[in-house]
């Protein structure tokens, strides 16, 4: 017989399709919250916990310092968790029912501008070798395409295909999604393949971005990546790929493309999630449209 967490586990990999990490993160709540509830209420089975048990967990977090976006997280955790158990008749009664997430301050994210990326392509315009090669290729690709890092880095050499001018990428719930390269970036990807090919040893071979050791690469790394080539030409605080997720939205909504278009390439599940870039192409309407105005002048 399977157990509780072990039924969840299945149904959010197998119908909610989640990433092992965010499998792995929900889980890794619960088994806090059953720790907290054993040491606590000496209560095993959190199958039968009330609200202010939950309450109790709450105000232990924020008492050690935990943020209130951690907090939100490990309650939707809780919120999935119990939801389950109802929906397969193993509790009659959700204890979350009522609950209401903590407030969290809106945090803004500030995109690259356009001159800070003409800028770094000017200075990495002449890659030499492997490497350089390919770094620049994943700085093109985050802003040609606004990937995410999880995609960039699973993305498969039989997924590449230069003659249509198109990527597959698997996505968040492992959906697919076609995007389009542009021209300037396909020239470095047929770059990038010929200097890949003359590696000693490839181990990772289905992988598209690889080390020097032929590994595919891991998410810290191109973390580092990206905060190293744009500590170069921004003083921003955050330098990251999804910055350059941002950016990208950003910039081809203020210079005209549509929401829903962007929402496709993005590749999310709603326009709620495309609007959250919009607070900075409105920002950039309120110019044009100041310094266009006649009643302006």
């Amino acid at each position: 017989m399977k157990t509780n967490k072990e039924a969840f586990r299945d149904y959010l990999q197998l119908e909610k399709k989640y990433s092992l990490h965010t499998v792995n993160a929900y889980l890794g709540d619960i088994s806090f919250f059953e720790m907290f509830n054993q040491s606590q209420f000496e209560q095993e089975n959190i199958e039968q916990v009330h609200y202010g048990q939950i309450r109790s967990w709450i105000v232990s977090l924020v008492d050690q310092g935990v943020s209130n976006v951690s907090v939100n997280r490990k309650m939707a955790s809780l919120r999935a968790f119990y939801k389950f158990l109802l929906k397969t008749k193993q509790i009659e009664v959700n204890p979350m029912l009522k609950h209401k997430a903590l407030k969290t301050p809106k945090i803004v994210q500030i995109p690259f501008s356009e001159k800070e990326l003409v800028d770094l392509m000017e200075e990495v315009s002449s890659p030499i070798g492997f490497e350089e090669i390919r770094d620049k290729l994943v700085v093109e690709l985050f802003y040609a395409t606004g990937i995410r890092r999880a995609e960039l880095i699973s993305l498969m050499v039989s997924n590449v295909d230069l003659s249509s001018g198109v990527i597959k990428v698997l996505g968040k719930r492992n959906k697919e999604r076609i995007i389009p390269v542009l021209p300037v970036v396909l020239g470095q990807f047929e770059l990038y393949l010929k200097e890949r090919s003359s590696l000693e040893k490839i181990v990772d071979q289905n992988y598209f971005f690889i080390s020097r050791k032929g590994l595919k690469l891991s998410e810290s790394f191109v973390y580092r990546l990206i905060n190293s080539y744009f500590s170069r030409v921004s003083e921003k605080v955050k330098k990251s790929p999804h910055v350059l997720r941002h950016t990208f939205a950003t910039h081809l909504l203020n210079n005209g493309a549509d929401l829903n278009s962007v929402k496709e390439l993005l590749g999310h599940s709603s326009l709620a999630s495309t609007q959250v870039y919009t607070h900075n192409s409105l920002a950039e309407l309120k110019k044009v449209y100041g310094d266009a105005h006649p009643r302006n002048k």
